[in-house]
């Protein structure tokens, strides 16, 4: 079966490969899916596409008409894929749910961590032969409290990771979980009491209407003055603009991102000869008290083959008319990351 792979990055194209076993004839494209770019998908059965690119309505029904059947999603995540569409055009529609949830969570404790203890500013310090201690003070994460917003698979390691530094924790979510009560004694309150009483916030919602900016200036102002944020969950949590004056008033003490909501076509490509021109993202840039990754939470070899292995078994469910464990098209599951 022919398929097109839409955003490929060197990193993961010999997974894919290599979980292939040359079942499928795939042609690996580095643009990425649009209107734009659709005809590319000519010829081929099934369409394997990723975090950034553009599964709109209108995206999706030029698909059809190159008779595509299928769309694999490299991620588990699909808010940029619009099911209500490919359900009235026949589509399956399938994705990643689980590659590694222990990626996400240990670069979550990694950037508190980082973020903290300045591990950043220390080593350019060091490298330049500073070696003074003045600007570098952190502080012990015994005792600390930490709210973490959403606790699916990814939460619940942070969960248990935070409980082996001695953090008290702080849960939302839609659902309770007693088995993060009863193991590390998360005590589930509401998002505002959450915001009050947390030192540190970490966030593993997924995006849709409910939680889309909620970190924004109602609830930053509930927060603790010099509260660190952390988010690897999506970048439409944080509403970065409300974010930036928090950091300028100080409300911010700490902000940590691997997501970013304006972060298509700016993530996984290198602009360093390029002129900036997100003037939001370059306004954080300066702070010393920002840390941001490119979208890499996920980036290990465990999660690469995992995405990989499930990827071909999407495609090759498809190709034997068998249902995928992952559809998505026709039961819409709420996807808890």
């Amino acid at each position: 079966m022919k398929v097109v792979v839409y955003s490929t990055k060197q990193y993961e194209r010999a997974y894919l490969e290599k979980s292939n076993r040359g079942k499928h004839d795939f042609l690996f494209l580095e643009e990425v899916l649009s209107v734009k770019t659709v005809e590319l998908a000519k010829e081929c059965s099934a369409v394997s596409i990723f975090t950034n690119d553009d599964a709109s309505s209108e995206v999706l029904k030029q698909l059809a008409n190159l008779n595509i059947k299928s769309i694999t999603t490299r991620a588990a995540g699909y808010d940029n894929i619009d099911l209500n569409e490919a359900e009235k055009l026949n589509l399956k529609i399938t994705n990643v749910p689980e590659y590694s949830p222990y990626a996400i969570a240990e670069h979550t404790v990694a950037m508190i961590l980082a973020m903290n203890r300045k591990i950043v500013q220390a080593d350019r310090q060091v490298k330049n032969y500073n070696f003074a201690l003045d600007d570098l003070i952190g502080f012990d994460l015994h005792g600390k409290t930490v709210g973490i917003i959403g606790l699916g698979k990814i939460g619940s390691i942070v969960a248990k990771i935070l409980n082996g530094f001695g953090c008290k924790l702080l849960g939302y979510d839609i659902e309770q979980n007693e088995a993060l009560t009863k193991a590390y004694g998360m005590e589930y309150v509401s998002l505002g009491k959450l915001c009050k009483i947390a030192d540190i916030i970490t966030l593993h919602a997924p995006l849709n209407t409910n939680t889309h900016y909620i970190i924004n200036k109602e609830n930053l102002q509930l927060m603790k003055k010099g509260v660190m944020i952390v988010n690897t969950g999506r970048g439409g949590l944080v509403n970065t603009a409300d974010a930036l004056d928090a950091l300028k008033e100080g409300k911010i003490g700490y902000l940590g991102l691997d997501v970013y909501e304006k972060e298509k076509g700016l993530f996984f490509y290198d602009h360093s000869r390029d002129i900036p021109q997100d003037d939001l993202f370059a306004c954080l840039l300066p702070y010393k008290n920002v840390l941001i990754t490119g979208h890499q939470a996920f980036l290990t070899e465990n999660a690469l083959g995992n995405i990989a292995d499930t990827t071909i078994y999407n495609l090759d469910c498809f190709q034997k008319s068998e249902q995928s464990l992952h559809e998505l098209t026709g039961k819409k599951p709420a996807v808890r990351v």
